[in-house]
């Protein structure tokens, strides 16, 4: 997958492949080539219908084939010239208007082919260049009505994933909720003044969690949010809780889902520190290699009791599914053990986002 090296609002939602005009854009090399591909199948089709004798009349599929490439090519970048017009249209107007220019195309290309096979017999010209008109419009209508429905199936399918999306954020939100409301009830008689400073922090992550317009955030944004979560942790830990950071930072416009980090830091305390004694530390690392960036969260191996792993197997679940559901299988997340050490890794696609302070300066 290439890299998307520009910047985009963290606002963005999903991507986009569904929606406006329910034409492929007919400018790309992959839509001319399945174009291609699906008239040369139909042509053959012909052509093997076509045979007398033997399996396909070569000579049929040979005239029948450069014939349909002819107006196939010559349609394609027609529609792609106008499509900035056609996306303007109702659908029914689009629909009317692309196969009226189809048959324009396939008239003139039929007068031009049968006046070199039919020179002198201009009845055959004119009926075989009407079959043509009348195939190439059914043909049309029943492409454009495929690409209709794919184009409204490509728009539930994105609803229904801004949804998951949606409801995946929400099932994080008491989980970090009741852990810091006891770690700042612990502290309002001994330490008022870090309680309130807590408060304040815990009121930034909720703040950050309730905003579900954002698909995306930038790394920059994750990371403040974790070192938020982990001064709440380290005033109720104190020096069990040791954090170090390796962060690379022409990374923090990589864009990531928000609140995915933060569990994975949380999972990392609760599983990792919290049941030692004497603590341990949490290493965070991000890094990049080609088109990928690896955020790393690595603790101490948790002690094997089973149901304790069963809210990190949740978390990592979770993060998994919404890292999937927005960058798609490029994106993996992944835990090894390598002695006394448990090492969280998220595999994202390298893709830039402009953070808050960007766009009020842009």
């Amino acid at each position: 997958m290439r890299p998307v090296t520009g910047k985009i609002s963290s606002t963005d939602s999903l991507p986009s492949q569904g929606q406006g005009f329910f034409v492929p854009d007919l400018c790309r090399v992959r839509s001319v080539f399945m174009l291609v591909v699906t008239s040369e199948l139909l042509v053959l089709l012909l052509a093997v219908a076509h045979a007398r004798t033997g399996w396909i009349d070569w000579n049929y599929f040979g005239l029948v084939s450069l014939f349909a490439q002819w107006t196939v090519l010559t349609s394609a970048a027609l529609i792609c010239l106008l499509r900035p017009w056609l996306a303007r249209l109702e659908t029914a107007a689009a629909s009317i208007a692309i196969v009226l220019l189809v048959i324009a195309d396939v008239l003139v290309f039929s007068l031009f082919a049968t006046g070199l096979v039919y020179p002198d017999a201009a009845a055959d010209r004119w009926q075989t260049t009407g079959k043509n008109m009348l195939i190439a419009a059914i043909i049309t209508l029943m492409v454009l009505r495929y690409f209709y429905l794919q184009n409204q199936w490509q728009r539930q399918r994105q609803a229904e994933m801004q949804s998951r999306l949606t409801a995946l954020q929400a099932r994080i939100h008491p989980h970090f909720l009741f852990n810091s409301m006891n770690t700042i009830a612990s502290l309002i008689s001994s330490r008022p003044e870090q309680a309130e400073d807590a408060v304040l922090d815990l009121s930034e992550l909720f703040r950050a969690s309730l905003k579900t317009s954002d698909r995306l955030v930038p790394l920059e944004e994750e990371l403040n949010l974790c070192k938020r979560y982990l001064a709440l942790e380290q005033l109720r830990l104190g020096p069990r809780l040791r954090v170090t950071w390796r962060l690379d930072p022409a990374l923090n416009h990589q864009a990531i889902p928000p609140l995915t980090l933060q569990p994975l830091v949380e999972n990392a305390i609760y599983h990792g520190i919290q049941p030692h004694p004497r603590g341990g530390e949490v290493v965070i690392e991000s890094q990049r290699s080609g088109h990928h960036v690896y955020l790393l969260v690595q603790n101490p191996r948790p002690p094997d009791q089973g149901p304790k792993h069963q809210g990190n197997q949740m978390a990592l679940d979770n993060t998994l599914d919404r890292i999937q559901a927005l960058f798609g299988e490029t994106a993996v997340l992944k835990h090894s053990r390598q002695g006394d050490r448990y090492t969280v890794t998220l595999r994202l696609p390298w893709q830039t986002l402009a953070s808050a302070s960007d766009k009020e300066s842009a």
